[in-house]
């Protein structure tokens, strides 16, 4: 089944570089394009992209607005930040609001599209730069709840970077009751995205950043 794409720049000529590249990926379907954040969430709400390639410095709305607005109407919709900037505020900023990525955009085109299908698969990666920035930055949550075993478990290989299928094939479970124990973990570190509760796991030293796939 093909991955949908909605493709998010504030310049035309990235959104026609973007569209012409991965159309030449069968597993890939461009849906739609926007040039700003408001249009952005308009068109994820009309059209249920899988994934979002979001710039972050765009007009009327910016990306990590739009970001926040789209991860909460529709939690099945992953964000990957392609952006130029890789400010330590900017990188948290996106990652709290809900992306699964956070990648540069002279990311080489391979790594793109690995992105892509790691974050329709529900798994997180992240470019170095971003990855040690954001583990000096992150935080760990205030008075996080109780994980029961089979959390910590899908915690640990969610943060080893794996996608939501090799951690139902490990744990033999099934994929939505992966999604499920997400669901509850996230709720229970009170964080938004994946990457969040991946990045605290490594910071609780549960596993080690160095040794995860989750780095591109």
């Amino acid at each position: 089944m093909s991955i949908r794409v909605l493709v998010v720049d504030d310049h035309a000529v990235v959104r026609q570089g973007l569209r012409i590249f991965l159309d030449m990926d069968a597993d890939i379907t461009i849906v739609g394009e926007a040039a700003d954040g408001a249009a952005a969430v308009e068109l994820a709400r009309k059209l249920r992209p899988d994934v979002v390639l979001m710039d972050l410095l765009l007009p009327v709305m910016d990306g990590v607005t739009a970001t926040n607005s789209i991860r909460q109407e529709l939690p099945d919709t992953e964000v990957i930040a392609l952006t130029s900037v890789l400010e330590s505020a900017s990188v948290f900023r996106a990652v709290q609001a809900g992306a699964i990525g956070y990648l540069l955009k002279d990311t080489d085109a391979p790594r793109l599209l690995q992105a892509i299908k790691a974050a329709a698969a529900g798994q997180v990666q992240l470019s170095p730069e971003a990855a040690a920035v954001l583990v000096r930055e992150v935080r760990t949550p205030h008075n996080p709840q109780y994980l029961t075993e089979r959390e910590n478990d899908v915690l640990g290989l969610l943060a080893e970077g794996l996608a939501n299928k090799e951690i139902a094939h490990t744990l033999q479970i099934s994929e939505t009751t992966v999604k499920s124990h997400v669901k509850n973990i996230m709720q229970k570190l009170d964080v938004t995205s994946r990457t969040q509760a991946a990045l605290y796991a490594v910071r609780l030293g549960l596993v080690h950043l160095s040794n995860q796939k989750l780095l591109l």
